[in-house]
């Protein structure tokens, strides 16, 4: 199956979950994550705000600041660019919708991908080797691409985010993709090797 068949077949399959479905696969995700102190073992922490069909992770952002952790939120860049900054959520936001009608966050407090501990991303589909299949933009990759290259000193430690159905047996891999640490799922969290 090619990527653009198989981002149709999985958001027709996201929009199938029911919004009670949905709410308690959210809630899974906290425990999941605080059962494996995703939280708590990091300060500084990339996030996103789910869009559409997207598995909602505003619950574990809030716990997040909850624990007075700095929470972060991307920052889609001008036409032209590629690299995302991320925007600290601050107490009294500003929010926008960037062009593609996404909520953004109006923080002057913002960093590159490098300075968070962890990052949490959106996908529509992942592999057991910790390849993502995105929304075809290549936003993620090309702020992250530095990761490629480096050996010892990785981060943010990269973690997919998603329902446990969007796990799929392998996708095409593209030289410029860059490679999950983890999925954190409403079943199971998924660590790969690098």
């Amino acid at each position: 199956m090619d990527k653009s068949a198989l981002r149709r077949d999985m958001r027709d399959r996201r929009r199938t979950v029911s919004a009670e479905d949905a709410r308690t696969a959210s809630q899974h995700l906290l425990r999941l994550a605080k059962r494996h102190h995703l939280l708590l073992r990091n300060q500084r922490i990339g996030f996103y705000l789910p869009l559409g069909e997207e598995i909602d992770l505003l619950p574990l952002m809030n716990a997040a600041l909850w624990l007075h952790k700095a929470c972060f939120l991307p920052v889609v860049p001008p036409r032209g660019a590629r690299r995302m900054w991320f925007s600290r959520i601050t107490d009294h936001p500003t929010w926008y919708q960037n062009r593609f009608g996404i909520y953004e966050h109006g923080s002057i407090q913002r960093v590159r991908a490098h300075k968070l501990d962890v990052l949490f991303m959106p996908l529509v589909a992942f592999d057991s080797e910790g390849n993502r299949l995105g929304m075809g933009g290549g936003f993620y990759d090309a702020s992250l691409t530095y990761l490629r290259s480096r050996r010892a000193y990785r981060k943010p430690k990269l973690i997919g985010v998603a329902y446990d159905f969007q796990h799929v047996e392998s996708l095409p891999y593209e030289p410029w993709d860059v490679t999950l640490d983890a999925v954190l799922t409403d079943r199971k969290l998924y660590r790969f090797r690098k």
